[in-house]
């Protein structure tokens, strides 16, 4: 008789103070390895956001099996040996059930040999560059390759503004603008688009005058750019400052709004690939959108979507498995599910396609998605039509 009234009472209680999250059975130690501070933050915090705002989402509609899904965050800086560190810490200590991350790929060539010795997927939702996926069977990622993105980027520039020529530059010492430059290389020629002049620029330069006044002596028509988004806009304005008009293009590191807060105007007319756009109208892609900004009050950007996009494709493959408590079990299991997982979500249709091997080796999963081209227009990335 006591028991009944306690229970009618917690229940009324419940009812009374609008409780309506679900009691969630266990928890599943999800890792992210991500550059929360330094000059890679522009991406690494829409990373976490994205990760945040997904995990927040699924644990309110029952979690996965009833399990909740616990972020670990860590700040790895957007250096390799704190990604080498923050890793370590997830794999063995914190016995995360897999890792996000790194956010840039240099740091990914690093760490990511470390989740597949432990047999611990990695899911990069951020490292574009080619060779990511070659490191092991544990790594995956949603980010879409430049190899698959720039041709067709490249494309479109060549088409909009009839260009007959171009000038490059790319930073020479970082993994992902080296990659860029060399997809970027690979398909100018390709496509029969003359190359005036290439230049280079290493990481932390902020004067990039002398390249740029001889980049102008070659009068190109667009400056084909493979750079991070603060590099850029500091180019794209010390483009405008010695009276050079030419559009950019360039990958998805321009894909941030870091660009315009730097660039404004100036970089208006810049071409970029990428799998996502704000303009996207797809129901997945507005709810994320508003989603995004009743949380963290600001606009998202590709990599928080990207992100977003990568929690729930973990917990759709999460849904498949029964997990036993046995971690080294359970990490396998989740590895096995990943391959089979479509998603239809802010990015769009997306499906994991097997890496290719030149050794025979092993490898992971890179993501089979389709490109959209954006310009810049009024501060902002339009859709290129």
């Amino acid at each position: 008789m006591l028991l009944n009234q306690l229970v009618k009472t917690l229940s009324a209680l419940v009812v009374s103070v609008g409780i309506a999250s679900p009691v969630l059975a266990a928890e599943v130690k999800i890792g992210a390895a991500e550059a929360l501070t330094g000059p890679a933050a522009k991406y690494g915090v829409a990373i976490k956001n994205g990760l945040t705002l997904a995990a927040d989402e699924i644990n309110a509609k029952g979690g996965v099996n009833g399990d909740k899904l616990v972020l670990i965050a860590e700040d790895e800086q957007g250096k390799k040996e704190e990604a080498i560190n923050v890793f370590k810490k997830l794999i063995f200590q914190d016995k995360a059930l897999m890792i996000f991350g790194p956010t840039l790929s240099n740091s990914a060539f690093a760490a990511d040999p470390i989740a597949n010795a432990a047999k611990v997927v990695v899911f990069g939702t951020s490292n574009t560059a080619d060779g990511i996926t070659a490191m092991g069977p544990f790594t995956f990622r949603n980010s879409v390759m430049e190899a698959d993105v720039l041709p067709v980027t490249v494309r479109a520039a060549v088409k909009h503004f009839s260009l007959k020529k171009v000038a490059v530059i790319y930073g020479n010492d970082d993994a992902f603008t080296k990659s860029g430059y060399d997809v970027f290389k690979n398909t100018l020629e390709a496509q029969k688009t003359p190359v005036t002049t290439t230049e280079t620029y290493a990481k932390g330069d902020v004067d990039f005058k002398a390249q740029l006044t001889k980049i102008k002596a070659t009068n190109p028509d667009a400056i084909v750019c493979s750079c991070l988004a603060e590099e850029a806009a500091n180019i794209i304005l010390q483009t405008r400052s010695l009276g050079m008009k030419q559009p950019f293009i360039g990958g998805n590191g321009l894909n941030s709004p870091k660009l315009f807060e730097i660039a404004k105007d100036s970089g208006d007319n810049t071409v970029m690939g990428s799998p996502w756009s704000a303009e996207n109208a797809a129901p997945a892609n507005k709810a994320f959108i508003a989603a995004y900004k009743a949380k963290f009050n600001a606009d998202p950007d590709q990599f928080a979507a990207q992100a977003y996009d990568a929690m729930h494709i973990v917990a759709e493959a999460l849904g498949k498995v029964k997990l036993s408590g046995n971690l080294e079990k359970d990490r396998q299991a989740l590895r096995d599910a990943l391959p089979a997982v479509k998603w239809d979500g802010a990015t769009g249709k997306f499906s994991f396609r097997r890496a290719t091997s030149k050794d025979g080796k092993e490898v992971g999963y890179d993501a089979q998605q389709d490109a959209i081209v954006n310009i810049a227009k009024g501060g902002k990335f339009t859709l290129l039509k």
